[in-house]
């Protein structure tokens, strides 16, 4: 079923002559006039709801139309339900990170990769550090690596101001 905007013209807000007509069973009546359509939908004890507005001449349906946003609000409902939300967690290091600590923190990113989250790993290089930007690529390396059985690097190692990003993501299973 097609999701119809919720500012969508039913009944009386329906300002065209002439429309396309679909029934409450989905079958066409073809090219009515908006009164005679509106009556029909009247004598049916529904709505006459426009799902076509930029076609020519506009398609209507006589339909419950509170019945039917109950069924869409359910339906989108479900559907953010079954969506999977990434979150970007982040590891911070210096360019004097111990290769003792590197470890630790190693395997606190493993257990966000397995949960399927994404993983900003960063190097903070304060004053004259910045000049010595090769040892935060060689921290850098050395934790993907230490990673390589569980992420993928998505975007590699760059200076971004007195910061070196990396960006890993979980590998597909």
């Amino acid at each position: 079923m097609k999701t119809i905007n919720k500012n969508v013209p039913i009944n009386n807000e329906i300002r065209e002559k002439e429309v396309r007509l679909i029934s409450s069973t989905g079958e066409q009546l073809g090219i009515v006039s908006s009164k005679d359509a509106l009556r029909m939908a009247e004598e049916k004890e529904l709505d006459l709801v426009m799902i076509a507005p930029t076609a020519k001449p506009p398609v209507c349906k006589i339909m419950d139309y509170h019945k039917f946003n109950y069924e869409q609000a359910k339906k989108e409902k479900e559907a953010r339900k079954n969506q999977k939300v990434i979150t970007l967690k982040e590891i911070r290091f210096s360019p004097s990170t111990e290769e003792h600590d590197i470890d630790i923190k190693a395997n606190n990113a493993r257990k966000f990769l397995q949960d399927g989250d994404k993983l900003k790993v960063t190097v903070r290089f304060r004053g004259r550090e910045a000049a010595y930007s090769q040892n935060g690529l060689k921290i850098l390396e050395s934790f993907a690596g230490k990673l390589e059985d569980v992420g993928i690097i998505e975007k590699p190692a760059k200076m971004e101001g007195r910061n070196m990003i990396m960006i890993m993501t979980p590998k597909k299973s």
